[in-house]
């Protein structure tokens, strides 16, 4: 199953070490334990945009959507056999050390919703699966 790590800044977090950070042994042993689909750094917050669309007017601001001390700067996929080895390789990142990450499995559009899942986000599941599938 495909899970998506998000490499969060932490202010409380301990101060970062770059003799500390070995970003590049945790790639090589994602890539030998043939985990790693993909990742990379994001730009810093000032350089988001930001997009809606209210009314039919598309509304473009500079910088983030959220206003907060925290901010996603990297993202890692990962194809583990199951959230306790997702959860292992992301204790393993250095930024599990220097800030936060968050786990969430990949839910692919053509996945039914079951159970819990059925809320009000079925209906925009629908909705994008219809539009993916008609090029909307």
């Amino acid at each position: 199953m495909e899970y998506m790590l998000f490499i969060c800044t932490d202010p409380s977090a301990p101060a970062y070490v770059a003799a500390e950070d070995n970003i590049g042994e945790w790639v090589a042993e994602t890539r030998a334990r043939g985990v790693a689909r993909h990742g990379n750094r994001l730009r810093p917050v000032e350089d988001a945009t930001t997009v809606t669309v209210r009314a039919g007017e598309v509304v473009v601001s500079d910088g983030p959507f959220a206003e907060t001390k925290e901010w996603i700067a990297g993202y890692d996929i990962l194809d583990c056999t199951d959230l306790d080895e997702a959860i292992e390789m992301a204790s393993k990142h250095p930024m599990a050390r220097f800030g936060k990450i968050e786990i969430r499995p990949v839910w692919p559009f053509d996945e039914p919703v079951t159970g819990e899942q059925a809320t009000g986000e079925q209906a925009t599941d629908e909705q994008a699966t219809d539009e993916q599938a008609t090029g909307e």
